[in-house]
């Protein structure tokens, strides 16, 4: 089972992407997660991106195309995966389709998250993360135990610079401009679901369970 999750920034991609691992046993592919990696380590790949992601600009697709080919080659993604934040455009996809297909695999489902402007907005500036180990809270639903403390080992929290209103707003409008266009790709190959993305991560994974298991 491979599945792509499609949806703006904060449309809750990444929370639907691990309960779709915890519950089919597929491998977690976050282009996001990878690139913050890379960054956090000072590759040659994360100095590329970095400037691109501080200002709320989508990494330009020869260097995420990359990086996706690396990951789904690795094993844990024989048994299928969830990606998440990939593909971001059109000709993303393409490659996508020629990857996969040169190793006999194609893309099963395709669930496009629809959350409206404004939850977006909420739901992004209230994400936090930790500067030393990566890991991921909400100041709503999912906060750390010790306020603005990381839960793992203590490091005072940060708000990613992406995570700022006014860059999410551009990271919103580049979204419309070359994501949206997926749906109709996608939906021209019978592979789109659309799925309000507004409910609770319970009630969202529970109809997107049922989506993928078709």
């Amino acid at each position: 089972m491979n599945v792509i999750l499609l949806g703006p920034p904060g449309a809750g991609k990444g929370t639907q992407a691990k309960r779709l691992v915890e519950r089919f046993g597929l491998a977690h592919v976050s282009t996001g997660d990878i690139l913050r990696a890379a960054v956090r380590d000072g590759s040659k790949l994360g100095r590329e991106a970095e400037g691109y992601m501080d200002r709320g600009e989508l990494v330009p697709d020869e260097l995420v195309v990359d990086i996706i080919r690396e990951r789904i080659d690795a094993p844990d993604c024989r048994r299928g995966f969830v990606l998440d934040g990939f593909p971001r455009t059109v000709p993303q996809a393409e490659a996508l389709e020629k990857m996969l297909a040169a190793a006999g695999a194609r893309i099963d489902s395709v669930v496009a998250l629809d959350v409206a402007d404004e939850v977006v907005v909420a739901r992004n500036t209230s994400r936090r993360s930790c500067p030393t180990c990566g890991a991921a809270y909400h100041l709503v639903s999912a906060p750390p135990k010790t306020g603005g403390l990381c839960d793992r080992d203590g490091t005072r929290l940060v708000q990613r610079p992406d995570d700022q209103p006014e860059q999410i707003r551009r990271r919103m409008a580049e979204y419309r401009t070359k994501t949206e266009p997926l749906k109709a790709y996608y939906r021209g190959r019978g592979r789109l679901h659309e799925l309000d993305g507004s409910g609770s991560p319970d009630e969202v994974a529970a109809q997107l369970a049922r989506i993928v298991s078709g």
